[in-house]
């Protein structure tokens, strides 16, 4: 299972919210592609990235700051917030970035959806934000009444690489990860499953493993490993020890 550090970045800089609220940041570094080059020492096999501004924007904002990053390290960067054509997909996968991580634009036009696999196979992730059991897009700001199921099984002929599964009610507030929630939708979908949201100590780790055989690949963490209440090495090397 991979152990994914975020980087998140807002006004160029590496921030950390509490449930999506933009206004409640934690600001970890002026230089993100510090903190990229940090983790890559302590032995991320990828790195997760998301454009904030570009999210709320609907628009990439940040764009000089992730090619700092994708510079920097050289392993796979995952990226999300703002991307909704193809022109920007293009770019960022010009640029070195692996795999682009669509959104609200899967929610709003999931032809785009089958367009983007199409051309870039393998390369798209769809990430579900929920919040009590439905669909939130636009950063969050908007609830749908679809649940992350039904959402998933409308690209279910489609070659996606993974879904990330975000619970905002845990994201930023190291509560511990949805572990039912994830596990339920992992049994019901063939994509794998990247974990999100809640991730505070070893002990989620573990429990996350526990159902990984369900089709968990990977679990993102962001706030735990920033404030020191789970070390990235010392989970990475739990992750692979069996």
């Amino acid at each position: 299972m991979l152990v994914i550090p975020a980087i998140d970045i807002k006004n160029g800089r590496c921030v950390r919210l509490k449930q999506g609220r933009m206004s409640e940041e934690t600001l970890y570094s002026e230089v993100p592609e510090e903190e990229a080059l940090r983790w890559y020492h302590e032995g991320a096999e990828r790195i997760h990235i998301v454009d904030l501004d570009g999210a709320i924007k609907g628009r990439p904002v940040n764009e000089s700051v992730i090619q700092r990053i994708v510079r920097s390290v050289p392993i796979p960067i995952e990226l999300g917030g703002g991307i909704r054509d193809m022109e920007i997909i293009d770019a960022y996968l010009d640029l070195g970035v692996r795999f682009v991580i669509l959104g609200t634009v899967a929610y709003k036009d999931p032809g785009f959806v089958h367009q983007a696999c199409g051309k870039y196979p393998g390369r798209i992730i769809l990430g579900i934000d929920a919040s009590q059991g439905h669909v939130a897009v636009e950063g969050w700001t908007e609830k749908t009444d679809v649940s992350p199921l039904e959402m998933i099984k409308s690209f279910g002929d489609v070659d996606i690489s993974a879904v990330i599964y975000t619970d905002i009610e845990r994201d930023g507030m190291r509560t511990g990860p949805n572990i039912e929630a994830t596990k339920n939708l992992s049994m019901n979908i063939k994509i794998p499953v990247i974990a999100s949201g809640g991730v505070s100590e070893m002990a989620d780790i573990k429990r996350l493993m526990a159902i990984e055989k369900y089709g968990v690949m990977g679990v993102i963490t962001g706030r735990a490993i920033y404030e020191g209440t789970l070390i990235l090495s010392e989970a990475i090397k739990l992750s692979k020890s069996r």
